[in-house]
């Protein structure tokens, strides 16, 4: 069975996200004796291209000159690629949610997200899956010919498995509906939806000028830095910092929350996370109930400890 990838490309080159779900559908490939071919949009250089080979893809299909941002037509042409292929990969980003379920219905196909493992079985197919803000895991079966699949960041390895691969450059002359008039680009360090670690934190810095020491934190453990919904309210950062059920949704491996109470809106943002470490004054705080460790104290104390502390492992 035929397996096609979405290899989603930021300003010319693939992230961590990517690669997983190429590992993810290569892994989908073996078990089902099929192909894999990856499908990517926008200017992308063949040297950056030809990475996915390292983790499997047998055949790269790239559309220089469709702008990403262009939905409607990634879809179509992913759509199109996709008739014969019995899987349909994408990773779990923004990008991605606006375009599989455009591709879910061209092909009348069945659509999954959140995906956090290989399927349990193909005839029929069933495949575990998090909802209710990753509270519960759901065994979906899905009967159609073929089946798209999202997958959840951080919820699969990289796999090394390089192959040659074959590159076939196409255009598509047709305008979609959509004109991209400015675009802007976020200066964080690392990606929230794909950061392996990620340190955050809450009014109990009170004020911005104390966040150099959340972020001194985040470099020495190559983490990616985040905030509570009233931070990024009240101007103290940025709102694509924002984490939780009403900004961005994270399944990072580790999850620092200093200074945060932990309100139910900013735990089922990041429920998702695998070791949960709380810091706060407040013993009571709801985020001690969710969190796998905790510890009681003024962060003003504790975050330059921890600092110190990881420098010293480093060297």
């Amino acid at each position: 069975m035929s397996v096609l990838v979405y290899a989603e490309s930021w300003n010319g080159s693939f992230r961590k996200s990517t690669y997983e779900v190429i590992s993810y559908a290569k892994e989908l490939a073996k078990k089902t004796e099929g192909d894999l071919t990856a499908i990517s949009f926008g200017d992308v250089s063949k040297e950056e291209l030809l990475t996915l080979s390292k983790y499997g893809a047998n055949r790269i299909v790239s559309y220089n000159n469709i702008n990403k941002g262009d939905n409607q037509i990634a879809s179509k042409l992913i759509a199109d690629e996709a008739k014969e292929s019995a899987f349909i990969i994408f990773s779990n980003t923004y990008t991605s949610k606006m375009i599989a379920p455009r591709v879910s219905v061209k092909l009348n196909s069945g659509i999954v997200s959140n995906v956090i493992a290989m399927p349990d079985s193909f005839s029929p197919l069933t495949v575990k899956r998090t909802s209710f803000s990753s509270k519960a895991i759901e065994l979906v079966e899905v009967n159609t010919p073929n089946v798209i699949l999202s997958i959840a960041p951080n919820s699969f390895y990289l796999k090394e498995s390089e192959i040659e691969c074959m590159i076939t450059n196409k255009d598509f002359s047709e305008k979609g509906d959509i004109t991209l008039e400015n675009e802007e680009i976020s200066s964080e360090k690392i990606s929230l939806s794909e950061a392996e670690i990620v340190v955050s934190a809450g009014r109990g810095l009170k004020g911005p000028e104390n966040w150099n020491m959340i972020e001194e934190l985040a470099e020495e453990l190559g983490a990616a830095t985040a905030c509570s919904k009233p931070v990024s309210d009240i101007g103290w950062r940025p709102h694509s910092e924002h984490v939780g059920q009403t900004g961005k949704l994270i399944s990072a491996n580790l999850y620092i929350a200093i200074g945060i109470s932990g309100a139910i809106q900013h735990l089922a943002g990041v429920n998702s996370s695998k070791v949960m470490v709380a810091i706060n004054t407040d013993a009571d705080a709801p985020f001690f109930k969710a969190a796998d460790y905790g510890i009681v104290g003024d962060a003003f104390e504790i975050v330059p400890k921890l600092i110190q502390e990881v420098k010293k492992l480093k060297t």
